[in-house]
């Protein structure tokens, strides 16, 4: 306790031991000197009025003007304010200080009693960066470092393992000081929230990110170390196992991956690292994240068989069926990440991570089928890479069956170079899948069937979202059916879808006669695709005269032409243009 005593007695206190590690000035230091003499004396506080009248008089008020003295002292994290509303140190004015009690910290305590601080606490005042939060996280990290270390020797576990604990405490309170003082949003603590990680999930990412940061040799990323990290004894770490299991928030939420290898022993053991779009976001958070339409535009020159779609309208722009539209929202729900967390805890999904769904979207041409897929997709920030089954014979003639299997190869290598997971639209399938015939059949009939059962192995292996659109459901082989997850039913649309429809189409600027009714255009039974296209050739027409003029005899004339059918092969599946 030398220097404790040599503290207390001292006449003048820069001559003290611990003097050098205190950073303060000589009136700072007596402040400290006179709280460490009461609290010796049995006093563990005292008002801040009682401190600057003793050590400062209490005659014309002068020792008012050493208020700051205090404030310094907060900042510094020698002294810590008891009282039942706290104030923030950044915020709080000199004078708000006068009337509130503050006592010695322990960081300051035991810098008395030992002589030295090991850790040297950060200043209480806002962070000017992400980097400047990181090197507080990353000193908690060896921390923690630490203590696993000590808890493995059970020679030093009793001696060492309480001083660095206590230290670890102290640093953890003044990063969540630091933090209530920054008015800017720190870019990780921020995320932390986003994702509500807990205390032990962030250390276990803040320990991968100590690796990235560093480009060490890894041993952070081992399953077991970072197990032991947040483990006090055996069953803890038994139930800290779960925290990197399949299912567990930080690999269910994509936040961190791992890397299965053989270890020496036989066994396999498990390398975690952050997953990059996580790494880069908080590495470089002024940095723009690159679109993936971008990289999937790049990707997608090398083949010829989808076309690239980055979808401008969700569901909230689609007019559809009741039904049809409840259906959709059930079926977004039952893709919520959180769903879907669930059923890989109750073991009814074993994929973790990504989103997997069969979707069949079946009904009449126009009805929305191919603008809903795109609408889906928007709706889960998805891009989609659609094939046009219909050209599935005619392009690939003598090698179809290879071709049905290289659809599937291509989705799946574009994936895997981009790193993204768009949806797979197969429009009119009805080829894939319609009935396969029983008898003994031609050779066309036979590659029929053999394109068709190469399809169906794909679909059960296929991983990710694949939307299939086809006209009829009747015709639909009942093993096919069986590997769809959803069937959406898409109707005609009744009067009132038709009238939205119309509000939602007819040019807004466009020049309309005298008591235009859309009321009159609503009485013809059209589908969403059909009104379309009357609108489009009505524009079309209209635009060419001297005097341009929308007018119900020009939009009956259309639909007229298109009742008669002269206009059934067009199967226009968009609802906006």
């Amino acid at each position: 306790m030398k220097y404790l005593i040599d503290f207390l007695e001292a006449k003048d206190v820069t001559k003290t031991e611990v003097y050098s590690q205190l950073k303060c000035e000589e009136n700072e230091v007596k402040v400290l000197q006179l709280l460490a003499q009461k609290y010796i004396a049995g006093n563990e506080d005292m008002l801040v009025v009682d401190i600057l009248q003793t050590l400062f008089g209490d005659k014309n008020y002068t020792y008012i003007q050493h208020l700051g003295l205090i404030k310094t002292l907060l900042e510094l994290g020698w002294v810590i304010q008891h009282s039942f509303t706290p104030h923030k140190i950044n915020d709080v004015t000199e004078l708000e200080l006068l009337n509130t009690a503050v006592a010695l910290t322990t960081s300051f305590l035991r810098l008395l009693e030992e002589g030295a601080s090991e850790l040297e606490l950060p200043a209480i005042k806002p962070y000017e960066d992400h980097l400047e939060y990181l090197q507080d996280q990353f000193l908690r990290i060896e921390l923690y470092q630490k203590m696993s270390m000590i808890r493995q020797n059970v020679h030093e576990h009793s001696l060492g393992i309480n001083r660095v604990r206590s230290k670890l405490e102290m640093l953890e309170k003044r990063i969540e000081e630091r933090v209530a003082q920054t008015t800017k949003d720190v870019v990780l603590d921020k995320f932390f929230k986003q994702k509500k990680l807990d205390h032990k999930e962030q250390v276990i990412f803040l320990a991968l990110l100590k690796e990235e940061y560093n480009a060490g040799d890894s041993s952070l990323r081992e399953m077991n170390v970072l197990i032991d990290l947040i483990s006090l004894d055996e069953y803890d770490r038994i139930k800290n196992r779960a925290l990197l299991e399949d299912g567990s928030t930080l690999l269910t939420g994509e936040i961190i991956d791992y890397e299965e290898m053989l270890n020496p022993f036989g066994g396999i053991s498990r390398a975690f690292y952050l997953v990059d779009d996580v790494v880069q976001s908080i590495m470089h958070p002024q940095k723009k994240k690159k679109v993936h339409k971008l990289k999937m535009n790049m990707a997608i020159k090398d083949q010829d068989i989808f076309e690239l779609v980055d979808p401008e309208n969700d569901l909230d722009d689609v007019v559809l069926h009741p039904k049809t539209e409840e259906t959709l929202q059930n079926l977004m729900r039952q893709m919520d990440k959180e769903v879907v967390a669930r059923l890989v805890e109750w073991g009814i999904k074993k994929k973790r991570g990504a989103l997997d769904a069969r979707i069949i979207l079946y009904g009449p041409p126009g009805t929305g089928k191919t603008m809903t897929s795109y609408s889906l997709a928007k709706s889960l920030k998805r891009q989609v890479l659609a094939f046009d089954c219909s050209k599935i014979l005619s392009m690939y003639v003598g090698e179809s069956e290879k071709k049905v299997r290289k659809i599937f190869d291509t989705f799946k290598e574009l994936s895997t170079k981009t790193k993204t997971e768009p949806i797979l639209l197969l429009n009119e399938a009805d080829q894939f899948l319609g009935s396969r015939s029983s008898g003994p059949g031609g050779g066309a009939e036979q590659m029929h069937n053999q394109m068709q059962n190469i399809f169906l192995e794909q679909i059960e292996q296929f991983e990710g979202i694949l939307i299939a659109t086809t006209n009829l459901l009747e015709n639909i082989d009942v093993a096919f059916s069986r590997r769809f997850n959803y069937k959406i039913e898409f109707k005609r649309p009744n009067k009132e879808q038709r009238k939205r429809l119309w509000k939602m189409m007819l040019p807004v600027n466009a020049p309309y006669e005298e008591g235009f009714d859309i009321d009159e255009l609503t009485k013809f039974d059209l589908s969403g695709g059909q009104i379309n296209l009357i609108i489009k050739n009505c524009a079309y027409s209209v635009a060419t005269q001297e005097e341009p003029l929308f007018t119900m005899e020009i939009f009956k004339q259309e639909i007229e032409k298109e009742k008669k059918g002269n206009f059934d092969s067009e199967k226009l599946m968009g609802f906006l243009s």
